[in-house]
């Protein structure tokens, strides 16, 4: 039977392993990749210190799925008077376990706790194969946004 649960900072090595198992995955590094100081620090500080909920989907105790919420305060506006808003990312769930709803049901867990949080949006950068997914549970294409990269 699967479990979910919400990461305390207790869960920091569940944590830190999924999200190094999503980035070799997603980005089809080999298995002795060898990660930077800076992106195992940072993604560290980030778990314990962020304003961040993360989701974990575990069998027998070992961890076949992750989806992290980000959380950011901007000024507040006419249609989102809170300024809280969010982005959904990190959403991995292992091979073997997909197909499953195990995606869907950290997603839905995250935007209920979104929600109660005050957010009034959720963004995402979505891949194809993530997609259906997200349009299932609403989300829709936005021409609002520009971004500027260092």
């Amino acid at each position: 039977m699967i479990e979910y649960k919400i990461a305390t900072k207790d869960d920091i090595e569940l944590l830190m392993s999924s999200r190094l198992e999503m980035l070799r995955v997603v980005n089809d590094l080999s298995d002795d990749y060898v990660y930077s100081d800076e992106i195992v620090r940072e993604s560290r500080e980030y778990f314990l210190h962020g304003d961040q909920l993360t989701v974990l989907a575990l069998d027998s105790g070992k961890v076949i799925g992750c989806a992290s919420m980000s959380f950011m305060w901007i000024m507040p506006t006419f249609s989102h008077p809170t300024g809280r808003r969010a982005h959904l990312m990190n959403v991995y769930t292992r091979n073997e376990y997909r197909r499953q709803g195990i995606a869907r049901k950290m997603v839905e867990m995250l935007i209920d706790a979104t929600w109660a949080k005050g957010a009034t949006e959720i963004s995402l950068d979505a891949t194809v194969m993530g997609r259906p997914l997200y349009e299932s549970l609403g989300f829709k294409n936005s021409t609002e946004c520009m971004v500027l990269a260092k």
